[in-house]
């Protein structure tokens, strides 16, 4: 039996592509930025001390009595907000999820995995006059100096450093305008179609001619942390500088030294925390991007305006909300089914070698299915999941193998989430006048 199985029908992100497909694309188009930027306050990260006030911040829990196909209300902070299932893409829980925001130095998750899938650790970074112009919160880099890009990756991802985040951007892309083009692209091959990005290091930005801001969702920005995390060929580089504690480096002439420190408090406030990025400006307020994982299940968590000054506690009070809400409502269960379907007829078809042209053709067939023939999706106990067949109900002859006779579907809460095709396994030939010819001869003649 000839079965040959369809790659991209395996790939549970189709289902994000499908739901995409739904809702109107906006694709932002941002290009010949550099002259056309209005920057508005700074980038800013937490405090180390922010562990601490996280355990006394005023929490909402989720309310463990909420049953049924009743829609859960959790009490968040956060404008917008999603917790998502890195590993389908699947939204679990959304709050303004596609509301277009300012999305601070949680840009920089972006900015980071471009410069590791497209760049050399051992990369020779030269300060341009532009990126030492950054305000801080920076490394203070002056015009000349050289660095290694690795050490800039941890400059960027640990303390935050808008100068660290344009030099990147212009030893990887050429300059920031050509850098921003890549992130857009990146963004739209990975299926965020609702981001725009203007900067590297995520400081609030405007296009004058179009009035595009730099900015994303809250599932645009889940979906790009999922990809750092799960899907990208960078994914091990990424969560090895994201998940350091402390790291020292020194311009290429040995003249200067630093140090850097993770201000990520929520990598020590978790131990399922495995990656994360915080972000403020002005605009913003507070963002965060983060990734747990437990028990074999990967979830990201998008937080956008997640509180404005003194409330830097908010977003790790919404961490603990979302990730308690994953892990206690949320397993993974094997949905596949296994079908076996009676032969289709054939019209016209040789039922075999030996057969007369009184007997009626068929044609064996089976799902193309994965080798382990397991489906294995993250479910609560209120997701329904449906199965529908689709099968041709006759073929006419000739039939080839491997060619669709149908498909199975799997719908999970009325959405498609998975196809395989039903194709036939033998090849079923046509009756022709020749083959009628050679049967009567046969009944008459001496074999």
């Amino acid at each position: 039996m000839c079965v040959f199985f369809m790659n991209n029908m395996n790939n549970q992100k189709q289902w994000q592509n499908n739901r995409k497909g739904i809702r109107c694309k906006k694709l932002c188009m941002c290009a010949a930025l550099a002259a056309a930027l209005l920057f508005g306050g700074m980038s800013a990260v937490t405090t180390d001390a922010e562990a601490a006030e996280w355990k006394a911040a005023d929490t909402n829990e989720v309310d463990a009595k909420e049953t049924g196909k009743e829609a859960v209300q959790l009490q968040l902070y956060a404008q917008a907000a999603v917790l998502m299932d890195a590993d389908s893409g699947r939204v679990l829980y959304g709050k303004n999820e596609n509301e277009v925001l300012p999305m601070a130095s949680t840009t920089k998750i972006m900015t980071c995995i471009l410069a590791l899938e497209y760049g050399n650790p051992d990369d020779i970074v030269e300060v341009s006059a532009y990126a030492a112009s950054m305000p801080k919160v920076k490394l203070y880099m002056q015009e000349g100096e050289k660095y290694r890009l690795e050490d800039l990756l941890y400059s960027l991802m640990l303390e935050s450093h808008n100068d660290s985040a344009v030099a990147i951007a212009e030893t990887v892309g050429g300059s920031v305008e050509e850098f921003a083009a890549m992130m857009n692209q990146k963004a739209r091959d990975i299926g965020c179609y609702d981001t725009c990005f203007i900067t590297p290091n995520g400081l609030d930005a405007v296009v004058n001619d179009t009035g595009q801001i730099h900015s994303t969702t809250a599932e645009d920005l889940a979906r790009i942390m999922a990809y750092c995390v799960m899907d990208s060929p960078a994914r091990e580089q990424f969560l090895e500088i994201t998940q350091t504690s402390e790291y020292h480096f020194c311009d290429e002439s040995g003249n200067r030294t630093f140090a850097c420190s993770n201000h990520n408090s929520f990598l020590s406030m978790m131990d399922e925390a495995i990656s994360g990025k915080t972000g403020f400006t002005n605009k913003a307020g507070y963002c965060y991007v983060g990734a747990v994982e437990s028990e074999g299940r990967t979830f990201t968590v998008a937080l956008l305006a997640c509180g404005w000054p003194n409330h830097k506690t908010y977003k790790w009070s919404d961490m603990k909300t979302l990730t308690a809400y994953g892990m206690e409502r949320y397993e993974y269960r094997d949905i596949y089914e296994e079908k076996q379907f009676s032969a289709i007829p054939v019209i016209d078809g040789i039922a075999g070698k030996d057969a007369t042209p009184y007997e009626s053709a068929s044609v064996e067939v089976a799902v193309a299915q994965p080798e382990e023939k397991s489906l294995p999706w993250l479910l609560s106990e209120d997701d329904v999941v449906e199965v529908k067949v689709e099968l041709a109900p006759q073929l006419s002859a000739p039939v080839h193998t491997g060619e669709e006779a149908g498909k199975v579907s799997y719908y999970l809460n009325q959405e498609l989430i998975q196809e395989y095709p039903i194709l036939t396994t033998e090849e079923i030939e046509r009756t022709n006048y020749l083959w009628v010819l050679r049967y009567v001869l046969g009944l008459f003649l001496p074999v």
